[in-house]
């Protein structure tokens, strides 16, 4: 499956095409054991969720949310997920104030018609991240676009479906960076998951990279979807 776009057309997803891309997405990451999920809220209302620990002011991720069991424990925010950390040699490392727990949504947004990347980070002892503190874990390689406008980059706002505070990726350029892929993927007849196409440039801004599987193995898997 992929988005069939004329080259003066922008892009503007449709929330059933959207839920499809997550479902094959999802396909991969459960292959590779990738720690995505799709969480079902309404109906016809759902939205993609990671969890992982990392230790601060390190990329590596320390664990997938399957074999983590170190709760954040701020009250309602994080009651839907658990996070354990196995007491091991890779854990001894660290100490549990250093680790960061981080949690990913991929959200629908009907307004901007594309994908929205909200998450949330706290620390072990539950303490959530300051909005200063997430500018400031921003890999280098974007901090001169974040310091030339931090607000309209990364943010904080109300989750679409859960109603709570969560960090935000403004959806605003999202159109204009997924035209020209879109467009050439029709051009060349090649078929295009948009959500690892987003994902993969939206997501290492974060802190949240995509193994290179995805973007060969799911292309097998569209013809499900036609």
């Amino acid at each position: 499956m992929s988005l069939k776009v004329n080259q003066n057309e922008s892009i503007g997803l449709g929330e059933q095409q959207f839920q499809q891309f997550c479902k094959l997405f999802i396909q991969h990451s459960d292959k590779i054991s990738n720690g995505w999920e799709w969480r079902q809220k309404e109906l016809n209302e759902g939205y993609m969720v990671k969890v992982l620990l990392r230790c601060k002011d390190s990329k590596d991720d320390m664990r997938t949310r399957d074999d983590q069991d170190l709760q954040c424990r701020e009250a309602d925010p994080f009651s839907e997920e658990k996070v354990n950390v196995v007491n091991d040699t890779e854990e001894a490392q660290v100490t549990t104030s250093e680790l960061i727990r981080y949690e990913y949504h991929v959200v629908y947004s009907s307004s901007y018609q594309a994908p929205v990347l909200y998450f949330r980070a706290c620390y072990s002892d539950g303490r959530p991240l300051a909005l200063k503190e997430i500018w400031e874990s921003v890999d280098e390689c974007y901090q001169e676009t974040l310091s030339q406008g931090p607000w309209s980059t990364i943010t904080q706002q109300e989750h679409h479906i859960l109603g709570q505070p969560f960090f935000v990726l403004h959806p605003c350029r999202t159109s204009e960076l997924m035209t020209p892929i879109m467009i050439g993927a029709t051009k060349e007849q090649r078929n295009v998951n948009y959500i690892t196409s987003w994902l993969s440039m939206m997501g290492p801004v974060v802190g949240l990279d995509l193994p290179l599987s995805y973007a060969t193995a799911l292309s097998q898997c569209y013809t499900d979807l036609d």
